[in-house]
């Protein structure tokens, strides 16, 4: 991994802050661009790296969301010993982030043997791509249908209950190729909040999960043996082009649905299936 140019880390930079946060899954797109520049995706060195740049992109999300985070923080504490503050909105909408992130920090650690190993396939990125696609598609439809009948829930309406239910389903973004953020908006929707809202929920969501598998890396691998400056390069990369993204990615889902993505979902995992049965992509 100390053989990584610095054009590597430049390209892998950019492919982690575009698709962190877009729900296209930045595991999979970061697996197939590492095959295309001849890495070994089974390096253990590789997955580190892979999970050490996402700080560049949650560090991102820090800075975009800062306010927010204080917000929220402040609300929770004041309502951990003023039980008058417990009725406010942020104060629940802290507790739904707090709960919500604790199953994938359990699923996470205890098959991340898994994860970085079998499940790195190539196949199993274009399947996840694919079916998870249809799970996207629904979510729409149901948020359509619910949006007809005025039952669109906002952000002063998210309990608990959503948090562990939408933090539930992110655990199935630890199969590479479904997407985080395309696991946790769909969840979003289907619970009747607005886009906007599991757009923004999604992103608090991220924090916590994000930090903790980067940090996990960091500990637990020899960074040397990554190229530090390279790594260096990587993250910042990352976090300019993520902050991008989800200023981006906020401002369209304002006014627009998912299915722009779900449609690039599908051809894009249709792409790696002709790849992988003509022999020009290997799937471990």
């Amino acid at each position: 991994m100390s053989d990584l140019s610095y054009v590597q880390s430049v390209i892998l930079g950019i492919v982690e802050g575009l698709t962190e946060f877009l729900p296209v899954s930045s595991t999979g797109h970061l697996t197939v661009t590492e095959k295309l520049l001849g890495l070994d995706v089974a390096d253990p060195a590789v997955t580190a790296y892979t999970a050490i740049i996402q700080l560049g992109a949650i560090v991102a999300t820090f800075v975009y969301f800062w306010q927010d985070i204080v917000r929220l923080a402040r609300a929770w504490f004041r309502g951990i010993t003023r039980p008058d503050e417990r009725a406010l909105p942020d104060y629940a909408l802290a507790w739904a982030v707090i709960v919500g992130s604790i199953p994938v920090a359990l699923v996470g650690f205890a098959l991340r043997k898994v994860i970085a190993g079998p499940l790195r396939s190539l196949w199993v990125v274009a399947a996840a791509l694919i079916i998870w696609s249809v799970v996207m598609w629904l979510a729409e439809s149901r948020h359509a249908k619910l949006v007809r009948e005025g039952a669109e829930r906002g952000e002063s309406t998210v309990t608990m209950k959503d948090g562990l239910i939408i933090g539930l389903v992110q655990c199935f973004s630890l199969v590479p190729g479904v997407s985080r953020s395309g696991a946790t908006i769909s969840a979003g929707l289907f619970r009747g909040i607005d886009r906007v809202t599991a757009t923004r929920l999604s992103f608090f969501l991220a924090i916590p999960a994000l930090t903790a598998a980067g940090l996990f890396e960091a500990a637990t691998t020899d960074l040397k043996g990554l190229g530090i400056g390279q790594m260096a390069v990587g993250v910042v990369v990352a976090f300019g082009v993520a902050y991008a993204s989800i200023a981006w990615l906020l401002k369209f889902v304002a006014g627009h649905k998912l299915t722009a993505f779900v449609l690039y979902r599908v051809v894009l995992g249709a792409l790696i299936v002709v790849a992988l049965g003509a022999g020009w992509l290997t799937a471990q």
